[in-house]
């Protein structure tokens, strides 16, 4: 019997590590899988011992919480406060806005993908922004984003034009559920169209008497842009 559900949980370890886009998701993935066995294998050993290795993986949880990407990148930080009026502030700016919760491993997996995307597309006219929905529930509610413990839609990246969403992902189907969707660097730039956004913003912002357009660089000196800090998170 106890093969059977390791065998069982095996599988589901497996293929939830076909999604794993980083190192630390799949580690991650194996050592939620660990934890699951020991459990199961205390319990039908002795269920006091399973209380117990239960009740300490719940307060490892609670008390040892990964740490938050603290590296360089060109994102500004919305409240709930700041992000309608961002957006409306100037419709010729295309935006794109992560929601994101920290509690999420999903976002903090997705973190410092987005903050390499930002550093090498980030323009005047294509900027890039993030929101705590698990901060700002009001938010989540707006731009109807679910922050559930089981939700799929965590995180969410939308692109903005002239202040109106213009697409979302994950995308939702017709019964509200979040379509699956890999958030790797490669899905974000094909998906986004981001070469041909920044190729665009960048004429806008450019006089006409200059030169051709040069590729999407990584900025010489990291860090984000003069005036600007990062929230607290």
């Amino acid at each position: 019997r106890e093969v059977e559900i390791l065998m069982f949980l095996s599988a589901i370890v497996m293929m939830k590590n076909r999604r794993s886009i980083t190192v630390e998701q799949h580690i991650g993935n194996i050592f939620m899988f660990s934890k699951v066995a020991n459990a199961i294998l205390f319990f039908r050993l002795d269920i006091r011992m399973g209380l117990l290795y239960l009740t300490l993986c719940i307060v490892f949880l609670m008390t040892c919480k990964p740490p938050l990407y603290m590296g360089p990148e060109y994102i500004k930080y919305f409240s709930d406060k700041t992000i309608d009026e961002e957006l409306e502030r100037d419709k010729r700016v295309t935006w794109i806005v992560e929601f994101f919760a920290n509690w999420s491993s999903e976002c903090q997996s997705f973190a410092p993908i987005f903050a390499d995307l930002s550093l090498k597309y980030n323009c005047q006219g294509l900027q890039f922004g993030k929101v705590d929905v698990g901060r700002y529930t009001d938010v989540s509610t707006r731009y109807k984003v679910s922050t559930s413990p089981l939700t799929k839609q965590l995180p969410t990246l939308i692109l903005f034009q002239g202040g109106t969403e213009i697409m979302r992902r994950p995308q939702i189907d017709k019964k509200g559920r979040a379509v699956s969707w890999t958030f790797s660097e490669e899905n974000v730039i094909r998906e986004f169209n981001l070469n041909e956004l920044y190729q665009k913003a960048k004429k806008q912002s450019k006089p006409r008497e200059e030169g051709p357009e040069e590729p999407p660089a990584v900025p010489a000196a990291a860090g984000r842009p003069e005036g600007e800090t990062k929230k607290d998170k």
